[in-house]
């Protein structure tokens, strides 16, 4: 069930007038933790705080106690709305200054609630920081405007509270007034994109993914699919492989970790498995400290000590890993027999902490298509763990594991399309030929495009067909990462296919994306800074490949770590926000961040005639080198194509001027770099 939208609301007439603990008796009661004195108390300075002000607003509002943000996983102190305006207000009883993560913070409530709340579509918010011992001096009541009509928090102490009011009314106007009355505002529609890190905590906390995503999207409809397909192979001990495709961005990571987590807090075992090592090293990461941070609050409240962080990450870990660390748990205790995975005699019997069939019955792995071909995981093999003529790819392995169970299982693929990157991917044709070469009784699901489409041959599609349980909502056809506008990836992909045309219309339908282009890397850097606000995240982005850019101060070569660059503020250096460190398509891809500066090498170049790209890398510091095998190229301008579609906001993308000094670089020539800038100017791209 959604969580109530917020706990206590009132007209300020009403509010005014209403006796002190009736206020406090509902917030209590309609609360769904338990209340400590401290929390009783800041309601009173709250209440009392707010009185001292709003007097001269009767009749001219509202406000809304413990308002909820569900994308946050948080609730908002108070809201209060004069004359349509809407103020966000985050107060610190128990502070005596300003901090910089309140200020963050209640500049947060207000994007959320601008971005994502359909009633703010045509508000003015004014996110205020109250912290009521805080000195005179230290207040900040300048008001600083941005085009979205969010500004920037203002800073009060109790004595200059009622200030912000004043000022605010008395110079802040809408040019149409809202239609919407207060209570209608309240309640109307929420309809958040998160991203996949803030997703996966909120999920983590046991909100579900009706509360954090779009209401009646694709993502609602493939994960009550899912849901019936696992109840099904359940209730009549079927084993079964379903497959979910989606275009990039669509949220098929959020519905495997949905359904991890959901099957997880049911008491039943599921697991998240992913080949991408950054995309579950950061989501481990994020998790574990989100929960250290909630037992820290709910131990102090039970009068115990607290988790310790290994001990929540093994918690974690528990629903999401590495798809290679999954593999090797279930090569323990086997051999290679007649062609076939086997456990070894006796071997169960004396090692009873290990077992041969999984604790798991639902198998979730993420960016299938990125499952490894027989060739490559018997490379592996051999060179890695000793093993010899290892006889399965990936997918027949992983399925194999799964089929070990005595009474049902499921394998959950989540299969994104242009996302190649590696050698030795197996693709979507591995996982079907493997179910018909070995799996002839199992059940296999997948969508209607899927059927349809020509990422399954005719003769494929034949392989399995007394096997195929066609669902139309296995598919998600709109991508969910840019929210600013659902056709970003499609420019992308008209823009790398050189279809300038194409791309030229649907950028003109990019209004609320901006996307910008320059020569300079500095200019770029500022253009972020001027657009990021609260904890929204912008990073440098670049692809492997690019190796001349160290001219300018970008070194691809240098991988910097990725957990600290995703989830660390930007009062640590190792922050992405700190705009020092750049990720490459490797450590990026299944992640995102909300404003990107993308820099351009001469790794893939126009040809003069602009009739298709031309692909390169550096060798031996010298020269670049033509990548002549068409998969190596597909890998190229997949990297990309990846790069382009990280930022849920907005980005710029870098072109430098390459070099023609004296002696020139030959490795930086200009009319390389000009050809690309060109390009993508004469597509429309805004220059900056």
């Amino acid at each position: 069930m959604a969580a109530q939208r917020f706990y206590y609301s009132d007209t300020i007439t009403d509010f005014l007038s209403r006796d002190e603990n009736e206020i406090v008796g509902k917030l209590t009661r309609i609360s769904q933790h338990d209340i400590n004195d401290e929390t009783s108390e800041s309601w009173v300075t709250e209440i009392e705080t707010l009185r001292e002000v709003l007097a001269p607003y009767k009749g001219r509002g509202s406000l809304y106690f413990e308002y909820n943000i569900p994308r946050m996983g948080r609730r908002a102190d108070v809201i209060v709305v004069i004359d349509g305006i809407v103020f966000v207000l985050e107060f610190k009883t128990s502070e005596q200054r300003f901090t910089r993560d309140a200020i963050v913070q209640v500049w947060d409530y207000a994007l959320d609630l601008k971005n994502f709340q359909e009633g703010c579509q045509d508000r003015i918010l004014i996110p205020v920081l109250v912290a009521p011992k805080e000195r005179n001096s230290h207040c900040q009541l300048v008001l600083k405007y941005f085009e979205d009509d969010v500004y920037e928090p203002l800073s009060v102490n109790r004595e200059r509270f009622k200030e912000v009011f004043e000022i605010v009314l008395g110079s802040v106007f809408y040019d149409v007034k809202p239609t919407l009355s207060d209570d209608q505002w309240a309640k109307s529609g929420y309809s958040p994109t998160p991203t996949i890190i803030e997703a996966a905590i909120a999920l983590y906390e046991e909100n579900t993914v009706e509360d954090i995503t779009k209401h009646g999207g694709d993502i609602d409809k493939a994960s009550e699919e899912l849901r019936n397909i696992i109840n099904i192979c359940r209730e009549k001990n079927r084993k079964a492989i379903c497959f979910i495709t989606g275009v990039p961005g669509a949220g098929k990571t959020l519905i495997g970790l949905n359904t991890a987590i959901d099957q997880f807090n049911r008491g039943e075992k599921a697991v998240y498995l992913s080949g991408n090592f950054p995309l579950v090293e950061v989501l481990q990461e994020a998790l574990t400290r989100d929960y250290v941070r909630r037992d820290k609050i709910r131990a102090k409240i039970e009068k115990r000590k607290a988790c310790t962080k290994p001990e929540a990450k093994s918690k974690v870990k528990a629903f999401i890993q590495m798809i290679h660390h999954y593999r090797d748990l279930y090569l323990e205790g086997t051999e290679v027999k007649g062609g076939r995975i086997v456990p070894i005699e006796g071997y169960f019997q004396s090692h009873t902490d290990k077992a041969y069939i999984p604790v798991e019955h639902v198998a979730i792995f993420d960016e299938a298509q990125r499952a490894w071909t027989r060739d490559e995981l018997k490379r592996f093999m051999r060179e890695k763990k000793r093993i010899p003529n290892f006889p399965y790819s990936e997918p027949e392995y992983l399925i194999s594991c799964m089929d070990r169970q005595t009474d049902w299982g499921l394998v959950v693929c989540l299969v994104g399309n242009g996302q190649a990157i590696n050698k030795g991917e197996a693709g979507l044709k591995e996982w079907i030929e493997s179910v018909h070469r070995s799996y002839p009784d199992w059940d296999v699901y997948m969508s209607d495009y899927l059927v349809a489409s020509n990422d399954i041959s005719k003769g494929e599609l034949a392989l399995i067909q007394k096997q195929l349980i066609a669902k139309e909502d296995l598919h998600l056809k709109m991508s969910m990462r840019s929210f600013r506008s659902e056709k970003v990836s499609i420019f992308v992909n008209q823009l790398l296919s050189l279809q300038k045309d194409e791309a030229t219309a649907t950028l003109k339908e990019l209004e609320k994306y901006p996307i910008v282009l320059t020569r300079n890397l500095e200019t770029a850097k500022q253009w972020l800074r001027d657009h990021s606000r609260g904890s929204e995240r912008m990073g440098l982005l670049a692809s492997s490949k690019a190796e001349r850019l160290k001219a300018i101060g970008i070194n691809v070569r240098y991988q910097p770590n990725f957990v600290h660059w995703f989830l660390e503020d930007d009062t640590d250096i190792r922050s992405s926000n700190c705009l020092e460190d750049t990720l490459t398509e490797f450590k990026v891809q299944g992640l995102e961040i909300d404003w990107a500066c993308v820099t351009w090498d001469a790794d893939l170049r126009l040809k003069k005639d602009l009739s298709g790209w031309q692909h390169f890398q550096l060798r031996s510091g010298t020269k670049w080198q033509n990548i002549k095998k068409s998969v190596n190229q597909e890998y190229q301008i997949n990297a990309y194509r990846v790069l382009l579609t990280r930022a849920r906001q907005g980005m710029v993308i870098v072109v430098p001027n390459g070099d023609d000094g004296v002696p020139p670089d030959e490795t930086r020539k200009p009319e390389w770099y000009d050809g690309i800038y060109d390009y993508l100017k004469s597509v429309g791209i805004k220059e900056i």
